[in-house]
């Protein structure tokens, strides 16, 4: 196993190893915003969840622990202004992250794919020197792959975890809002 990541690394085109940087690179950083992110939406839909169930057993008004308690303790009024600026405000936190996840599964395809485009011309250029076979393009060909092959497999995990949290963001706008509309409905 360790002699064939050597002969890998030995016979691979510096662009293709740059590619493989590249994206181990976006791997570990997609891995670390999702996983960030879920945990902190998880804790956030936790506290939301329990403000909202309050509301409905009768409370005047959202949890401490609420997002939306931020923007109805600094008015003297509680309107629906107020409330939508806590539903914006409260969105624009829920979908950080949301856009890195997007880029990668969209680019890391295209980028396993240059390197795989770069070794495959290396592997031609080297047919043309050296007398060689159908086992030089052969061998050439699955080393290159190896990129695309990659890129594929970051993109997958990207747009996986992208629409986990997505829906994580869009199940907490849905508390906040059925804690608005309590709210609203309250002062009506």
């Amino acid at each position: 196993m360790i002699n064939n990541l050597i002969d890998f690394y030995l016979k691979s085109h510096p662009v293709t190893l740059g590619v493989l940087f590249i994206l181990a690179v976006y791997f570990i950083v997609l891995n670390w915003v999702f996983f960030y992110r879920y945990f902190s939406l998880n804790n956030w839909l936790t506290r939301e969840s329990a403000s909202l169930e309050s509301l409905l057993l009768g409370a005047t008004t959202v949890n401490k622990n609420s997002f939306l308690n931020n923007f109805i303790k600094t008015s003297n009024i509680v309107s629906k202004e107020v409330l939508g600026l806590g539903m914006l405000a409260a969105t624009k936190e829920a979908t950080k992250g949301l856009s890195i996840l997007s880029v990668v599964a969209s680019t890391a395809p295209f980028i396993g794919l240059f390197g795989t485009v770069v070794s495959i011309l290396d592997t031609f250029s080297h047919l043309g020197q050296n007398s060689g076979g159908v086992s030089v393009i052969a061998s050439g060909v699955s080393d290159a792959l190896v990129a695309t092959a990659a890129g594929i497999f970051v993109a997958i995990f990207a747009y996986t975890y992208h629409q986990i949290l997505k829906r994580n963001s869009y199940e907490l706008m849905s508390y906040m809002q059925m804690q608005s509309d309590a709210i609203l409905a309250r002062k009506a």
